[in-house]
């Protein structure tokens, strides 16, 4: 069995894995590369490999990242199938359908050629297939099995087997306990392991106090009597925060502040959510049954229409505005932050990672003055973090993962980590797990 890194190795973004047995071959994942733009240069590129000779392609969560690209592979002549749980191909058609709209201003502005068109999304949907958790998918020579890796709705680890050998792909691990899905299921008996690395040098806050700091910034930002602005990424975090919102508010922990969804995208997301409530942890379902809105409370209001975003700006502050894009490379948040950046009473709050080169890493790390819209817009507003809400494992989430095979694992690979952080975690791995690891590089052939 060979693994080639084609990409995912040597960046976060970009996750795109084959796997070969015999005359078979498989892909994990199938995503865009991000960074400063949407999508970076290198996703107008060729693939590095004949498509049409990839006979499936398997999903493990419906983040750009790591499906950004399928439109693009289905336009250039793959002809196998899609596989991925339920909710995650529902999850998937929104974002790339979004994601088109996204490219096509990229395009006008760079030159560059559409990366896909609808009608290519149209053309994954039609062959893309769902599968539950635990329910085995025979393709050629390969055995593989999806398990829940608690990242977000739907999000699993891939196991493959063949040739009397197992490899798990880890996707991404999630950040566990969340307040609306399961925690990350346990890794099965497997002779490898591809891991991310995200945050492999990284440890998150405690997760229970995300809500208390929510509160606490609540508070201020209705003290101060600015405005709160949240990039929060469409798919799972907005939900996080509805939910908390919906806690707080219910229990009348927090001031009457008007709360504005202003994503289209995630307010389409959010009502998926409901179609899916028995991938809901035991907690939230039990809730749900029992007729709680988790996901709505007084003071809530959706704005789909680009008239109602606009709106607004009448509004009198205080007021919290939550937008995409959560690294602030994109979206409607860009049209608040021009507007309130400058203003000392108003905070912005990271809630999610932000990827070198974007705008969000950009404030995150002190820029006095930043490029919106042609302008130069300065940063004054206070910024703020809360890295408990973080959807990916931290260094000793991604330990304990890996630690209860750590007898049995043969060697350990660890990609989609910025510079400097696959290592510390494969470190790690060789140092508290006694287990044999490596950081591939970028296209690299392993053969295991």
């Amino acid at each position: 069995m060979k693994v080639i890194f084609y990409g995912g190795a040597g960046s976060v973004t970009g996750s795109n894995y084959m796997v070969e047995s015999g005359n078979t071959r498989i892909l994990v994942d199938c995503g865009m590369a991000q960074g400063s733009d949407f999508a970076e240069k290198e996703n107008f590129e060729d693939f590095a490999y004949d498509v049409s000779s990839v006979q499936a392609i398997f999903v493990t969560h419906a983040h750009i990242d790591h499906t950004g690209k399928l439109p693009k592979i289905v336009k250039d002549g793959f002809k196998g199938k899609i596989y991925s749980t339920p909710p995650t191909k529902d999850f998937a058609e929104l974002l790339l359908i979004d994601s088109e709209h996204v490219l096509q201003e990229e395009s006008d502005r760079t030159g560059l050629p559409d990366l896909y068109e609808t009608e290519d999304v149209e053309a994954a949907m039609a062959i893309w297939e769902t599968v539950p958790y635990h329910k085995p998918v025979q393709v050629g020579n390969f055995k593989i099995t999806f398990y829940d890796a608690g990242h977000i709705l739907g999000s699993a680890t891939i196991k493959i087997e063949a040739e009397g050998k197992s490899i798990m792909f880890s996707g991404d691990l999630g950040n566990y306990p969340a307040p609306i899905i399961h925690n990350t299921e346990h890794l099965p008996e497997v002779d490898y392991c591809v891991i991310e690395s995200t945050y492999g040098a990284r440890v998150h806050e405690d997760t229970s106090k995300r809500e208390g700091e929510l509160e606490d910034v609540m508070e201020d930002i209705a003290r101060k009597g600015g405005v709160l602005m949240i990039p929060a990424f469409a798919m799972e975090r907005t939900q996080e925060l509805l939910y908390h919102f919906h806690e707080l508010i219910s229990q009348g922990r927090v001031p009457e502040i008007p709360i504005f969804i202003d994503s289209p995208l995630a307010i389409k997301l959010t009502a998926v959510y409901k179609k899916y409530e028995s991938y809901f942890n035991p907690e939230t379902f039990k809730l749900v049954k029992s007729g709680e809105d988790i996901l709505n409370f007084p003071g809530l209001r959706m704005t789909l229409t680009v008239e109602q975003s606009k709106e607004i700006n009448d509004v009198p502050a205080p007021k919290i505005i939550m937008a995409g894009s959560g690294m602030s490379n994109g979206g409607r948040i860009r049209h608040h932050e021009r507007r309130y950046l400058p203003d000392p009473k108003s905070i912005i709050l990271f809630v999610g990672y932000q990827a070198t080169g974007t705008l969000g890493r950009a404030i995150l790390e002190g820029a006095k003055v930043v490029r919106l819209f042609g302008e130069e817009v300065p940063v004054r507003c206070e910024i703020r973090t809360i890295t408990a809400y973080s959807a990916h494992a931290d260094q000793p989430r991604l330990l304990e993962w890996l630690k209860p095979r750590s007898g049995m694992l043969k060697k350990v690979f660890v990609v989609q980590g910025e510079e400097g952080s696959s290592e510390i975690l494969a470190a790690k791995v060789k140092e508290e797990l006694s287990v044999d690891s490596y950081v591939p590089q970028k296209a690299e052939e392993i053969v295991i």
